[in-house]
């Protein structure tokens, strides 16, 4: 199978999108909220592709050698927007969201802005990123006291 590498450039959108696609609606409202006191107004761009439900198949990898398996199909929503410079917000979220598609679609394009992302990323996305990271932590500390450790070991007859 044939390795497909990623522009170093695209890093920074792919990190932002993953977080956006995780906030939730009033997170994703604030960030708007706290761009627009920073730009001042934003004009909706317009649709190219509105906001959408459909399906994925989502791939398990199990066993030794990790063989990849279809595990099953979830809902996606997702939404595609035009600047009027020509920039494209996109957003892909799991779920049926399609007020958070728009939103994370129209934040992404804002944040592809060459005078004003930088600023914006780390204004909104940093603040989303430490929200999601100690919801997770919050999680992980939650279930810790559940973990079971298994060990195994392999039999005298060879047999695992």
């Amino acid at each position: 199978m044939k390795q497909i590498t990623e522009p170093p450039e695209h890093a920074p959108r792919r990190r932002w999108l993953g977080v956006l696609a995780r906030a939730s609606r009033a997170e994703l409202e604030a960030a708007k909220g706290l761009i627009e006191q920073r730009l001042g107004p934003v004009d909706m761009p317009r649709f190219l592709r509105r906001p959408e439900i459909g399906m994925a198949m989502v791939r398990g990898r199990a066993g030794g050698d990790g063989a990849a398996f279809n595990l099953g199909e979830m809902t996606v929503t997702r939404c595609t927007l035009q600047f009027s410079d020509g920039r494209l917000g996109c957003a892909y979220l799991a779920g049926r969201r399609l007020e958070e598609s728009v939103l994370v679609a129209l934040i992404d394009g804002l944040l592809q802005d060459r005078r004003h992302g930088a600023a914006l990323a780390d204004d909104v996305i940093e603040p989303l990123a430490e929200a999601l990271a100690a919801r997770r932590n919050q999680r992980l500390a939650k279930s810790q006291p559940t973990k079971v450790e298994f060990f195994t070991m392999v039999r005298g007859d060879g047999r695992p």
